[in-house]
């Protein structure tokens, strides 16, 4: 009959299996008309074949090694690993031993003191089993609850590690344009103290006034202004990428900008490569499976447990007798509790857990959007940055031929003081901005390797 009763019940209620939403997939895409999309995704390259530059190399290596980020990372997962063991132990029955040693002193005045003649005494060594049976897959789901919860953490892991690889290509990038533009500002900074000297002369000549020796001076302060302040921003720098490298603040030795080359083909795949390349939109879907097994957990409650509980042992009021073949002893107890009034625990706990899975969707579908988001951005960044580096070339050979005609038409008395100083500044503008449009291309591909999942593998 109990039987019966319970193949009836298990009918009732079998723990769901996770299906992941369809709409997670339907809905999300890349923005872009400009790449073409196929099976191939930039993410599948090792961050050893896209980047060339070895001392770039060997600080990514020196920060996956050392990165404190990193190592928080792998003790979050060496704890995650330690409840998944015991959710898979919940399968197995709990086991406990137990020796004990009593003695009571009794009243010789009460009927059991004087049978016993005032005191009694008791050795005990019982071993205690309890095991419940899953019937409604309540341990089952607990035990995917913990794996999913484990694979969360290594798929944060692997996103710790994807944006680090990223953050120090970062940094060395821009380490290598503020080299650059300290390099044109130094030569801006040699040839104003010649045209200051040249000013001067032609202020004895005749041809130009106080007015143009101090404004030439100005400018020459104002690139000295510059240099102070990219050599300011490259110290800061360094310090950053020594902290990422789990070290003290320190020098950053690195090669040069024009070095720099990415031959990796930028093919950004499918939309559903995210699912599987992308750490962060992973760890978030193991995050929905770990709320939904817990929904599993909790709607199993509503039924009745069904627990065996073994005793035996060996129990005697005399120590030499108590591992005596008739000291032994054993009790077998099978039940099934059924909770009728909890103060509503159940319930309750029941409707926060499909909050939570609500919560763990959300989640999933904002890290996938939030993915495709940041790939149309590195696209329209990269795409961006190549026609400002044509544009502005362009720009600064006008410039720096502007500059050169009026400083030729100034020795002859044929230009305007004004139109020289115009020129030479805009020529430095021009120059510094080319090297960030070209900074800026190199930090799109890496910002599109990381928003594809690329680096961890």
């Amino acid at each position: 009959m109990v039987p019966a009763v319970l193949l009836s019940l298990q009918s009732c209620f079998v723990a769901k299996e996770y299906q992941r939403p369809e709409t997670i997939v339907q809905e999300d895409y890349f923005r872009t008309d400009q790449l073409p999309q196929d099976s191939l995704s930039m993410a599948d390259v090792s961050w050893r074949e896209l980047f060339t530059d070895p001392l770039l190399v060997g600080y990514i290596e020196e920060g996956l090694e050392n990165n404190l980020d990193i190592r928080i990372a792998l003790q979050q997962m060496e704890i995650a690993e330690a409840y998944m063991k015991q959710g898979r132990a919940a399968y197995f029955p709990t086991l406990g031993l137990q020796a004990q040693a009593a003695h009571q002193e009794m009243s010789k005045n009460t009927t059991m003191g004087a049978l016993v003649d005032g005191s009694t005494q008791q050795f005990d060594l019982t071993a205690n089993l309890t095991w419940e049976a899953d019937i409604w897959g309540k341990i089952r789901s607990a035990d995917r609850a913990s794996q999913a919860s484990y694979l969360q953490s290594v798929a944060a892991h692997q996103a710790v590690k994807t944006e680090l690889i990223a953050n120090i290509a970062t940094i060395y990038y821009q380490l290598l344009a503020l080299d650059e533009q300290k390099r044109i500002t130094e030569i801006t900074i040699s040839n104003r103290i010649s045209s200051l000297e040249t000013t001067r002369a032609l202020k004895d000549a005749g041809v130009v006034n106080e007015v143009g020796v101090k404004q030439t001076e100005a400018q020459l302060y104002r690139a000295q202004a510059v240099l102070v302040d990219l050599q300011n921003a490259s110290r800061l720098l360094e310090n950053t990428m020594s902290i990422l490298l789990g070290n003290a603040p320190h020098q950053i030795e690195r090669g040069e900008l024009a070095d720099q080359q990415i031959d990796t083909e930028l093919k950004v795949g499918v939309p559903a490569q995210l699912l599987r390349n992308r750490p962060d939109v992973i760890a978030a879907e193991y995050g929905l499976v770990s709320a939904f097994e817990m929904t599993n957990v909790a709607r199993s409650n509503f039924y009745p447990s069904i627990r065996l509980t073994a005793t035996g042992g060996f129990q005697s009021t005399d120590i030499a007798d108590l591992l005596d073949t008739n000291s032994m002893f054993a009790n077998l107890i099978g039940g099934l509790a059924q909770p009728i009034f909890n103060g509503r625990q159940i319930r309750s706990e029941y409707e926060a857990s499909q909050a939570r899975q609500e919560q763990a969707y959300l989640n999933f579908r904002y890290a996938m959007i939030n993915a495709s988001r940041e790939v149309s951005d590195a696209l329209y960044n990269f795409q961006a940055a190549s026609q400002t580096i044509e544009i502005k070339s362009q720009e600064f050979e006008a410039y720096d031929l502007a500059t050169n005609y009026s400083e030729e038409l100034l020795n002859y008395g044929l230009a305007n003081y004004l139109e020289v100083l115009t020129a030479r500044e805009n020529a430095l503008n021009s120059r510094l901005e080319l090297i960030n449009a070209e900074v800026e291309q190199l930090l799109s591909i890496v910002d599109l390797y990381q928003a594809l999942g690329g680096g961890w593998e």
